[in-house]
């Protein structure tokens, strides 16, 4: 077998071959956007490697199913994302902002509102707070944990031990909401 080969298989779809000389075993991965690849050790032949797909069929297919609802969630949290009325997003996200700093506490310096691809939010050393108007597209729960986030390292300007504990009086387990928030494609503060 060459290098590697695209096959097309019989209820599963495109499946691509790859000879993997440090393989010791025939291996399965299953990726969005690159599909299903099949890793094969030097012993293997080609009619090893598709018998293992067929024998391994039912496991595939459900991961494929898997990837396919997570693809067409992401795609529809895009189109949340692209329907933003800027105006409106910039208006609310400053009054919950305000709010939540006014009921608990804390005091910051500028606010900026902007659309932004790889952040929800950031603090300076100044306290000024950068925030995403995507916020308005999340859930409430996520919008107020990025907003604590950002109010939150007014004090603590790391990620520490104690900024998570700090975080975790306002939010609960902030930890697990970082890791549900990459869920909507940026994830990261």
């Amino acid at each position: 077998m060459a290098e590697s080969q695209i096959v097309q298989v019989k209820d599963i779809g495109p499946v691509t071959f790859v000879n993997n000389p440090r393989a010791k075993r025939i291996i399965i991965t299953i990726r969005p956007r690159r599909g299903v690849r099949v890793a094969l050790p030097r012993h293997a032949t080609i009619n090893d490697a598709m018998d293992f797909v067929y024998k391994k069929e039912k496991w595939i297919n459900k991961h494929l199913v898997t990837i396919k609802e997570s693809q067409k969630e992401q795609q529809e949290i895009n189109e949340a994302f692209l329907n933003i009325d800027k105006k409106e997003a910039r208006k609310k996200i400053k009054a919950r902002l305000k709010e939540l700093a006014r009921l608990n506490g804390f005091s910051y310096g500028r606010v900026s509102i902007r659309n932004q691809r790889t952040r929800w939010g950031s603090c300076s050393g100044k306290n000024d707070i950068n925030l995403n108007m995507k916020l308005i597209a999340l859930p409430q729960e996520l919008f107020d944990y990025v907003i604590f986030h950002e109010l939150v390292h007014t004090q603590i300007h790391n990620h520490s031990k104690h900024f998570w504990q700090e975080l975790d009086k306002y939010v609960g387990n902030g930890k697990a909401k970082a890791r549900t928030l990459t869920e909507y494609g940026l994830g990261i503060l």
